[in-house]
């Protein structure tokens, strides 16, 4: 049996031939192969490398049983956000009274929003996690919204529901689209969310989005290819490669063109696993490996796990400035390439060699010394060294031994800290070899035991294509409460295999290849995700089974409602270059305070406040990205939001402030977002009670993490302020754990009020202490769906200030602004000496995870980190960021425990000695040393490069009795580890004070 692997680069098209009755001979059954350049059209550039590899191979169309393309045309189209390619889109959420604070398209672009939004409807549907539905499907609300669609001439339409992946029955999603295509016709195009993407509404909306926009443009590329393959007279089926390094039909892609996106780097790690024998090892055996895929300019590397199958990247994926949660391959790619550049200069210690990132690319051979050129690159450094056979060697005779000795270094200490970047544990790994670059690597590598150049090299791509397997994938959440876990995985299992024999994989080949289980946060019913992968061969009877159909022709294929698009393009290129013009030069923005000195907020401080909280959640309370989006939408919708200063000379003392939080899973919080009336119904309810008829502002329990920027959300709605001012002034796991709890101030826990924001609310009169209003909310929230909005008692004014933590509004804008400015100015190592500018403290640690434990317990995520750090030679480019203040020696470790939020911190010595340096109330805070970010303890992953701070808690946390007994050491069980401050507490300084002034 002959199949044909095409892989479309952004430069080449590889093609290759190979007999899979031959898998077993030293040439892995590659009869022929063939690389030429990509072509405008794709198509022509596929039929070449066809045509070249059959007649190369001197075998006939007949005999080819499948033809697998990979392709980077799609991508690209989002990339580009080409207006000729981009068709509008209808999206209708199925989400009952949530998610209208989030709406679709809120993260997009400006350009690509302009060119993809069509209309928005929301209807009654979806699921809470536990299965049940927050409302019916209502059928004369979708037929109502069909309507509207057909009025404004759309064809391509998202459903996007509510916790719809966990929808088994189709009783929504699909159920909407029966309707849908019953009301507009056989010519729309409805795209299921469900069928797209996975948890995460909002992620998986937009790459539905994104899937339904080129839509139309995917099923004209497809009929391209299939015009190609009569042109061959090949008569064989057609099939796509995913983004998972599995096959799918043309058909299917034609419907879900989002899964072959980045098919690329996925075929050429499958193809390296095939070339090289790792696929035919015992399961047993098997064991993971990197592959490295060096071209002329970039090297790619990403992770094969035992499975045979990539690594996916992290929950979401940013595709053309768009928050995506499809499946993709995890890969990290660096600047060198066969063309990279080298350049020597002198420095302080001597002859300083730099490689890349600038690289010749395709113009090696006309530019590389070499070749006759005058640029020093990577491959001129091999072949003067001795190492490979290319070009004239003479033409490098007077590059020095010292330059070439350091160079090699270089290319050696480059790829050396990408690889350890991508393990996941500090075990030496195999490294496969591939792409046409290949030829500068070294032959051995620091955590490397093993190197492989597979035979092929230059086309594992194509070849990787060509043996894709077939898979299927179940992923749902199950309470495992009074249930065997074994039984419920071994059920989903079943699945998966019937669903991947369904896809065309062969039963005698088909096996479980991954097994993953993420129990979920800040639940009581053991909700547990589960995701369950099998794969297997293509399945010769499906081959013969299948008739490749042509898709039927369009009129949209006609270049002349093209034409129209381009005008809208042009449209959207010079507002983009008018937003260029207009953009904020943030080293002299100065936020707008207004004259009676409250802060009129605008999108850039809640960016900068958003960025502030996730540092001052110290690894807990929630992304803040989702209630940002939410917040600006507020400012684009006409709404204010005004901070108020918190001195009595502005706000009058008995003023009344409503208290601001949700609680909950944020698993959920990902995926059922909010409606809008979950606290204000809370608050409502509770003041009711109370007897108050009205209040000034809002002010929330914590300012860590996205609970920092609900009460600016719920004051924009509601037409108040926000007081510059929070309860907590960190993150904490428990409701009771703010200072009016801590200091059980009359009615600072309860009364208290919760609610769905669906009609579901409750008010607590009295409680018998903290911890039972902890336990009793968690309760009701979990019967809520597992997200709830939240109202403790209003305190005026003086209180909230006395037991609060004045300022800390500001305090988070001054953060963002300080990690902006610093990424502005390209000084990420300068990044925790600015925080520590504002609030004082230590930076504790510089290094990377080596190992991350986590366990679920009772709802709270428990685990630690841990940190070693950086040789010399991992530092990027030997530049020294700040200085430790614990002194460590090169075999020390820095150990975080965490509950949710960050513990404490202790060096951990390499005889077992362990020295406490920092420990709550304080603020512990791991920043990503390659962006500044803040992050959370759902991120700590091996590899990462981190940077640990440590900032002064708030006095009335760590000089009280009360603050220490809350929210200390002994509060986490740690009643023998002793509190000593990280620094003395500096006060935030007021945005508004400063710049009003």
């Amino acid at each position: 049996m002959l199949r044909i692997g095409v892989d479309v680069g952004g430069t080449n098209t590889d093609g290759v031939l190979i007999d899979v009755t031959r898998l077993r001979e030293p040439t892995r059954g590659v009869l022929a192969h063939h690389k030429s350049s990509t072509t405008p059209d794709v198509s022509t550039g596929i039929e070449i490398a066809v045509r070249e590899v059959l007649k190369l191979a001197a075998v006939p169309p007949s005999d080819v049983s499948s033809v697998s393309i990979g392709t980077t045309a799609f991508i690209n189209a989002v990339l580009e956000a080409d207006a000729r390619r981009l068709a509008k889109v209808a999206v209708i959420r199925l989400c009952g009274p949530y998610t209208r604070q989030c709406p679709p398209f809120i993260d997009f672009p400006k350009r690509l929003r302009a060119l993809t939004e069509g209309h928005i409807g929301y209807v009654d549907g979806g699921f809470e996690i536990d299965g049940r539905e927050i409302l019916p499907l209502n059928e004369k609300q979708v037929v109502e919204q069909c309507a509207i669609i057909k009025e404004k001439g759309l064809r391509n339409v998202v459903l996007s529901g509510i916790y719809s992946p966990l929808d088994s029955e189709g009783k929504h999603e699909a159920a909407a689209k029966t309707i849908i295509e019953r009301e507009l016709g056989p010519s729309v195009n409805v795209v299921c969310s469900r069928d797209v993407g996975q948890v995460g509404l909002l992620e998986r909306e937009n790459a539905s989005i994104l899937n339904a926009a080129i839509l139309t443009f995917a099923q004209r590329t497809i009929r391209g290819f299939q015009k190609a393959m009569r042109a061959l007279d090949l008569a064989c089926p057609l099939f796509l490669t995913q983004n998972d390094g599995t096959l799918t039909t043309a058909a299917a892609a034609a419907c879900l063109p989002i899964r072959t996106f980045a098919s690329g780097p996925t075929n050429s790690m499958r193809g390296a696993a095939f070339l090289s024998g790792l696929d035919d090892a015992r399961a047993a055996e098997r064991k993971a490996a990197i592959v490295v895929d060096i071209g002329g300019t970039t090297s790619d590397v990403g992770v094969l796990l035992p499975s045979g199958f990539p690594r996916q990247a992290a929950s979401f994926i940013e595709v053309g400035g768009v928050r995506t949660n499809f499946a993709m391959a995890d890969v990290q790619s660096i600047g060198l390439g066969g063309g990279s550049i080298v350049r020597a200069a002198e420095g302080p210690k001597g002859l300083r060699v730099t490689v890349g990132p600038e690289s010749v690319g395709h113009n090696i051979t006309r530019d590389a010394k070499v070749f006759g050129g005058s640029a020093l690159t990577s491959s001129d450094l091999v072949v003067a060294a001795g190492r490979a056979d290319l070009g004239d060697k003479s033409k490098v005779s007077d590059v020095s031994p010292e330059v070439i000795t350091l160079g090699m270094q270089r290319i050696k200490r480059l790829l050396e800290g990408i690889i350890d970047k991508m393990k996941t544990s500090p075990e030496d790994i195999t490294v496969l070899l591939v792409g046409g670059g290949s030829i500068i690597a070294p032959d051995e590598l620091a955590g490397v035991k093993e190197i492989i150049r597979p035979p092929f090299f230059s086309v594992a791509n194509a070849v990787g294509a060509a043996m894709a397997k077939v898979a299927g994938e179940i992923d749902t959440i199950e309470f495992l409460a009074g249930r065997n876990i074994h039984d419920v995985v071994e059920s989903i299992k079943e699945k998966a295999i019937q669903k991947a024999i369904s896809a065309g994989a062969d039963p005698a080949t088909t096996k479980i290849v991954e097994v993953i289980n993420l129990p979920v946060q800040y639940v009581t019913n053991e909700a547990t995700r589960i995701i369950v992968t099998a794969a297997g061969d293509l399945s010769p009877q499906t081959v013969a089974a299948l008739e490749d159909a042509a898709l039927a022709e369009d009129a949209g294929d006609e270049a002349a409602s093209e034409g129209e698009k381009a005008l809208e393009d042009s449209a959207a290129a010079e507002e983009d270059a008018a937003a260029l013009e207009a953009a904020i030069d943030i080293d002299t923005y100065k936020p707008t305070i207004l004259p009676n000195k409250s802060w009129k907020l605008s999108e850039l401080d809640l960016e900068w406040i958003a960025e502030g909280c996730g540092v001052l959640g110290t690894g807990g309370g929630g992304s803040p990205y989702p209630p940002f989006l939410m917040a600006r939408q507020a400012l684009r919708n006409g709404k204010n939001i005004i901070a108020s200063v918190v001195d009595p000379d502005n706000v009058p003392d008995k003023d009344l402030f409503i208290r601001c939080s949700f609680m909950g899973s944020p698993s959920v919080s990902s995926e059922r977002l909010q409606g809008g009336d979950e606290i204000p119904a809370s608050a409502r309810a509770l003041m009711k009670y109370l007897g108050i008829s009205d209040f000034t502002g809002a002010i929330s329990e914590e300012i860590g993490g996205g609970n920092g920027i609900q009460p600016m959300i719920v004051a924009a709605e509601m037409g108040k302020t926000v007081l510059d001012c929070d309860l907590m002034g960190r993150a904490y796991p428990n409701m009771y754990q703010t200072l009016p709890g801590a200091y059980n101030i009359p009615d600072g826990l309860w009364p208290c009020g919760i609610s769905d924001g669906v009609g579901n609310t409750l008010v607590l009169p009295s409680a018998r202490d903290g911890k039972a209003v902890e336990d009793i909310l968690r309760a009701i929230t979990t019967q809520m769906g597992s997200k709830a909005g939240t109202s403790l008692s209003p305190m005026d004014r003086k209180t909230c200030v006395d037991y609060g933590v004045p300022h800390s509004v500001s305090q988070a804008w001054r953060i963002g602004r300080a990690i902006a400015l610093s990424r502005k100015h390209n000084d990420l190592k300068g990044i925790p000496q600015a925080i520590l500018e504002l609030q004082n403290g230590a930076c504790l640690f510089i290094g990377k995870i080596v190992d991350v434990q986590r366990e679920v317990r009772k709802g709270f995520t428990w685990g630690k980190v841990t940190i070693v750090p950086l040789q010399e030679e991992e530092e990027e480019d030997g530049s020294s960021g700040p200085g430790f203040t614990i002194p460590v020696k090169p075999d020390d470790r820095l150990v975080i425990p965490f509950q949710n939020e960050n513990l404490y911190a202790y060096i951990e010595s390499a005889s077992g000695e362990k020295t406490i340096h920092v420990t709550v109330p304080d603020l512990i805070t791991v920043l990503d040393s390659q962006n500044g970010a803040a992050l959370g303890t759902p991120d700590y992953r091996y590899g990462l490069r981190v940077t640990v701070i440590a900032l002064a808690g708030h006095p009335s946390w760590t000089t009280t009795p009360e603050g220490l007994a809350c929210g200390g050491p002994a509060a986490f069980g740690l009643g023998d580890v002793p509190f000593t401050p990280i620094a003395a507490y500096k006060e935030p300084v007021s945005v508004a004070q400063q710049y009003g002034a």
